[in-house]
């Protein structure tokens, strides 16, 4: 797709002094393109006024090909398991490169059901998981709380999902950052409002919810709330594995780190202001509350509200614009922005080097959308804000 064409050392052979690449947004999914770009020669520019400020910053983190799977979207599970295999390769290569880590662990997901409904709830979504040969066992009441004893005695039962794993977005957005400016990367601030302003060979859009005004295409902002506690005392939690639940029809997550935060989520709404709201707060603890009673007695540090850039079949954007020669979409990931970032970055890099386009991504390509996106918005618009620039997970 480059004009200068590869290099035989795998490079990009050097003409002016014109970005290879300019990569606007800088969450997870823009800071991994840049990064993977940097280390095959590619000169490599991101734009964003507050990298990291965005969504990334209020999402969770699961690592989530299994308890994710859901009915009708089967395309997307499968590219949700495939880069949840990349992610140890991915996070090793990434912890040596930025020098860091960044939260990355792999104890696993129990799901659970407080009542008979609730786990008869979970359970239909289970039967679907092990139809497509996804690795979800379930468990007794008893086996669940030999696995989590904090677990309320009244669950009623579960499931786990071994392979679901996690990572902190706000380290891993520190450690891809530092990865890409050892690579070679270099920074922009400014907001960008129009593609015309950026001046590369290739522009990788991975803005989020930006990415509508600067490009047309369907995405749109699904607002989440989230719940960070903290346990009292020194240490992490007094749970290891990540808790999803059913509770009187409540679905919550709980994820726990090592510094002794744990992570309570997330509502799911169809709007697109940022304002944490007292219902939300209450339903939010009270369902965690009810699955691990001891979290009554955590520290409530922070509550924050992010947008998901949701797209019309839920699945993300990736691949060449029609009609807009050198722009790549790299974004609408929704709820799954970090989970695909491996696997996203990759195809999209691959993508930029060679021209040509890997089979996995042709399920997700933009041209899915044509005629979705007003002609009278593309490329025009207000500037995105820093959260919009982001990867809005």
């Amino acid at each position: 797709m480059l004009s200068g064409g590869p290099s035989p050392t795998g490079g990009v052979n050097r003409g002016p002094a014109r970005a290879d690449v300019a990569v606007v947004g800088a969450g997870p999914v823009g800071l991994a393109v840049a990064w993977r770009c940097a280390q095959r020669g590619l000169r490599v520019v991101v734009h964003d006024p507050a990298p990291g400020s965005g969504a990334s910053h209020v999402a969770a983190g699961m690592l989530a090909p299994v308890a994710e799977a859901y009915f009708g979207e089967r395309k997307l599970t499968g590219l949700l398991a495939e880069s949840a295999a990349r992610w140890p390769g991915f996070a090793a290569e990434l912890a040596e490169a930025a020098g860091a880590e960044f939260g990355y662990r792999t104890d696993g997901t129990l799901v659970v059901g407080l009542t008979a409904d609730d786990l008869a709830e979970a359970g239909r979504l289970w039967t679907y998981q092990q139809g497509l040969g996804l690795p979800i066992t379930p468990l007794r009441p008893s086996e669940l709380r030999d696995r989590e004893p904090a677990l309320a005695p009244r669950v009623r039962g579960g499931a786990v999902a071994p392979g679901d794993h996690q990572v902190d977005p706000r380290r891993l957005v520190t450690a891809l950052r530092a990865a890409a400016e050892r690579a070679g990367a270099v920074w922009r601030p400014g907001a960008v409002g129009d593609l015309s302003q950026v001046d590369a060979r290739v522009t990788v859009v991975a803005a989020g919810c930006g990415a509508a005004a600067l490009t047309g295409l369907p995405v749109r902002p699904v607002k989440g709330q989230v719940l960070r506690l903290r346990a009292p005392g020194p240490g992490a939690p007094d749970f290891r594995h990540v808790i999803r639940g059913y509770a009187d029809g409540e679905s919550v997550y709980l994820v726990p780190r090592d510094s002794g935060e744990v992570v309570v989520g997330a509502t799911v709404e169809e709007r697109a202001d940022t304002e944490v709201t007292g219902g939300a707060v209450l339903r939010l603890l009270r369902a965690a509350v009810d699955l691990v009673p001891g979290l009554a007695e955590y520290e409530l540090v922070e509550t924050s509200a992010g947008l998901r850039p949701g797209t019309p079949d839920n699945a993300p954007i990736l691949g060449a614009l029609p009609g807009r020669p050198g722009v790549l979409a790299a974004t609408g990931h929704h709820r799954h922005g970090i989970v695909l970032t491996p696997v996203t970055a990759d195809l999209v890099t691959e993508l930029i080097v060679t021209g040509e386009p890997d089979p996995l991504l042709a399920p997700f390509t933009p041209d899915r959308f044509a005629g979705a996106a007003s002609p009278a918005t593309v490329g025009r618009g207000r500037p995105a804000s820093a959260s919009e620039e982001e990867t809005c997970n």
